[in-house]
């Protein structure tokens, strides 16, 4: 089906591969048999996007729905974008070659702030308006989920629908309640009304913003009558039950993450304070052993992949994550699929999970401590003490591991410069650790990688308040970082601070900041979180332009009793638990993870009054 114009343009790109289409696993149907079309877009690379299991469990929910064809689109690279433009070839989805502009949804995933440009750029490729006010008909229909909607105000402007929370039942019903205003010849302003009363659904031109003289949000309310002062998010309430694909797409470009996932629970118990989702994916729900076991064994045996990774915040939280481990390796083992256990917890590592580890995996071991001092761990609510990292990576050491990755962060609110110099003292005394080792693995070199990002306070945490660090302070602190740093076995990163300055203006920024970005996207931005790509100048110039100064947004404090942008969107979070949390970080006084105290933090109204942390506690 694909046009013989973008077939001629192939050999002429880098990875031509990522425009083919063709896919083992992908879903191709006969159009005329067809009455929606969802094109799924990820804005950025194919490898970025085929990585990702949100993409992954809704391509195959929507074409499982009679009648309805969902087909992926991803950013073109810059080789691709150039020739489509002097050809005027506009972006197309994979599976049938078609225009974008041709389908009735244009659904977007956000997973990050930098990708907005992208959004914008996609749009414009697929010769679709950017504004949403510019949109007529009944198609079009510009849709986006996922965590960055938790503020898209930034972007109220482009898109038509905002899905908060979990699409798996959510994406069904708006596309349905489409379906029938398309067979009944009804309006895109009857659509979008009929689609508001959805619960999760959140359709930003159905309301207004006002401001106060210093541009700080004065009121967000709705428009009319029918549609709800507060939008609240949707979960899915069963796991076990739930649609999980039984095939992914495999590749034929390399992905980033070129693996089966099985999926273990969602949400998180710890409540680390500088972390959105440990709170925008509460309440926590776990699949049983079974389902997990089943589907993981159903998707290998499928896609033909050789590794298989479990999926989850904090993997090691799971509750029988030593039964799961047991009955996956003998699986792994005598299938020679190596098994990947990411998002490790420092303080549950113990001796036994690295011996069931190390039968299939002999990869590196990732860990977070997060800050280099135990007052700013105890002020982040990480609940991780020196004594239990090191003897962490001392069972790692003793399991046979001699590459380790620790992630930590710079900027938390209360660091000082002595808790950024903590960060590489740690790390040169697990360095110290190993080599004091009598048992160390023989013949490896010890390889430590420090990995070191830039706090931003983003929506729904208890530091949604919090000033993100300016540029020059965050310079500072990273020469403090490295002068710290002894060991040679140790290799520290960490990233820009430029990016880190847009990134916190647009998590948590107000309709006010739809010029801006609109206004960077015309002065060449795009893949922002490519530094490659990155055009800062261009970000500077449209603040300045539209008159609006990025320091307001990114690094000014924001006292609890002002109205935030987000305030009218619902994630069951109580203001006043984050509000408590905070000044609790303040005091560096920790609070207890969910299993051992509820903290009534307000996600149980979304499953009964009850969820899963809670009834194990």
């Amino acid at each position: 089906m694909r046009s013989k114009q973008i077939e001629k343009i192939l050999p002429f790109v880098q990875k031509p591969a990522r425009y083919t289409g063709g896919e083992l696993g992908s879903v191709v149907k006969e159009k005329e048999q067809v009455d929606v079309r969802f094109a799924f877009c990820f804005p950025d690379l194919y490898e970025i996007g085929m990585s990702h299991l949100g993409i992954k469990i809704l391509y195959g929910l929507i074409n499982e729905m009679d009648k309805v064809w969902c087909e992926r689109c991803f950013a073109p690279d810059l080789d691709m974008e150039q020739i489509m433009r002097e050809q005027n070839i506009p972006l197309f989805a994979l599976e049938s070659g078609d225009a974008v502009k041709e389908f009735d949804f244009i659904g977007f995933t956000l997973q990050y702030e930098m990708c907005y440009t992208n959004m914008l750029n996609m749009l414009s490729l697929a010769q679709v308006p950017l504004l949403s006010k510019e949109r007529k008909g009944l198609k079009n229909i510009v849709i986006a989920g996922g965590p960055c909607v938790c503020n898209p105000e930034p972007i109220a402007d482009f898109a038509d629908i905002f899905c908060l929370g979990e699409g798996e039942e959510l994406l069904p019903e708006v596309i349905e309640c489409y379906r029938s205003c398309k067979q009944k010849g009804e309006s895109r302003e009857e659509f979008l009304k009929k689609a508001s009363q959805i619960q999760g659904v959140y359709i930003p031109s159905f309301y207004d913003v006002s401001y106060h003289e210093d541009n700080t949000v004065k009121a967000v309310v709705p428009k009319y009558d029918f549609v709800p002062a507060s939008v609240k998010k949707r979960v899915v309430a069963d796991l076990d039950t739930s649609y999980y694909p039984e095939t992914f797409i495999v590749p034929f470009v390399q992905a980033v993450h070129d693996r089966a996932t099985a999926e273990v629970f969602r949400g998180c118990i710890r409540g680390c304070r500088f972390c959105q989702a440990g709170f925008i994916y509460r309440p926590v729900r776990e699949k049983s052993c079974e389902v997990i076991r089943r589907q993981a064994n159903t998707l290998c045996e499928n896609t033909g992949y050789e590794e298989l990774s479990l999926c989850s915040l904090s993997s090691s939280d799971y509750t029988q994550i030593e039964t799961l481990l047991s009955e996956l390796i003998d699986d792994c083992e005598s299938e020679k699929i190596n098994l990947s256990l990411p998002s490790l917890r420092v303080d549950n590592f113990s001796e036994s999970l690295a011996e069931k580890l190390a039968k299939v995996r002999r990869s590196g071991l990732t860990f977070a401590p997060e800050a280099g001092t135990q007052r700013l761990r105890d002020a982040i609510n990480k609940n991780v003490t020196e004594e239990e990292l090191m003897q962490t990576c001392r069972n790692a050491f003793m399991g046979g591991w001699s590459l380790v990755k620790l992630y930590f962060m710079m900027g938390l609110p209360t660091e000082t410069e002595e808790d950024v110099a903590g960060i590489s003292i740690l790390a040169d005394k697990v360095a110290d650790l190993f080599y004091a080792l009598p048992d160390k693995p023989k013949g490896k070199a010890l390889t430590i990688n420090v990995s070191c990002s830039s706090f931003i306070p983003k929506p729904f945490s208890p530091f949604q308040w919090e000033a993100a660090d300016t540029r020059e302070t965050l310079e500072r602190k990273k020469e403090v970082l490295l002068a710290a740093s002894h060991s040679k076995r140790v290799s520290i990163s960490y990233n820009n601070s430029t990016d880190t300055l847009i990134e916190a203006v647009l998590a948590k920024g107000s309709r006010k900041l739809c010029p801006v970005v609109l206004a960077a996207y015309r002065n060449g931005c795009k893949f922002d979180s490519w530094d490659e790509h990155f055009n800062f100048e261009g970000w500077l110039k449209a603040f300045e332009s539209c008159g609006v100064d990025p320091k307001f947004y990114a690094n000014r404090k924001i006292p609890f009793d002002e109205v935030l942008p987000w305030d009218h969107l619902d994630y069951c979070i109580r203001k006043e638990y984050l509000i408590s949390e905070n000044k609790k970080a303040h005091e560096s006084k920790t609070s207890p993870h969910c299993r051992q105290k509820c903290a009534a933090c307000g996600a149980d109204k979304l499953t009964g009054g009850v969820c899963h942390a809670r009834s194990k506690a």
